[in-house]
């Protein structure tokens, strides 16, 4: 019994091999798959990626099913993430490339609808955005930008205009104080 539960059939080399580039396949394809998939995901979405997990499940174990076989694919698997992490973390080109940079979705009012396209959300994506934002529609958003993580950060128009207001008053209030 032990023997089949800590038994290694293939090589512990390529016990870390294999995760290793399964990891990276899921890397280059989840990245080139766009950024939304990191954060809004639709149910279409989430069925993919436990497919696509159930579909790597035997590349990154092979035919091993033992707990010692599991054990090394898992710390594998932690351990590159790690590193990534903080290679990411310090190296802005490391984090450009791997991570990506955020997406402008609207700017000045105007909604780039390119964009929105290769980045495959639509209208009513922008709508719900707005409207979590404390806007009522897609005319209301200013600025839109869809983050690194997959979130759309919104600037309502109200919100620009407030903040241009508390700016004019505050130099009328430098202007009365240094007149004093």
């Amino acid at each position: 019994m032990w023997h089949s539960i800590l038994h290694l059939d293939p090589s512990i080399l390529e016990k870390i091999l294999r995760p290793l580039f399964i990891y990276g396949f899921l890397l280059i394809a989840l990245r080139l798959g766009g950024q939304r998939e990191l954060s809004q995901t639709t149910a279409l979405q989430f069925v993919l990626l436990l497919s696509v997990a159930n579909a790597v499940q035997n590349g990154i174990i092979g035919n091993d099913v033992s707990v010692s076989g599991a054990i090394i694919g898992a710390v594998t698997l932690f351990l590159v993430n790690g590193v990534i992490e903080i290679v990411t973390s310090r190296s802005p080109k490391a984090h450009l490339v791997i991570i990506g940079r955020p997406v402008e979705l609207v700017i000045h009012n105007r909604v780039q609808v390119r964009t929105l396209r290769r980045q495959r959300l639509s209208n009513d994506d922008l709508e719900q955005a707005a409207v979590a934002a404390g806007g009522e529609s897609i005319n209301d958003i200013e600025r839109a930008t869809l983050a690194s993580d997959g979130t759309i950060h919104v600037v309502l128009t109200s919100q620009v205009n407030l903040a241009e207001q508390i700016r004019l008053l505050n130099i009328k209030i430098d202007k009365l104080l240094a007149e004093r």
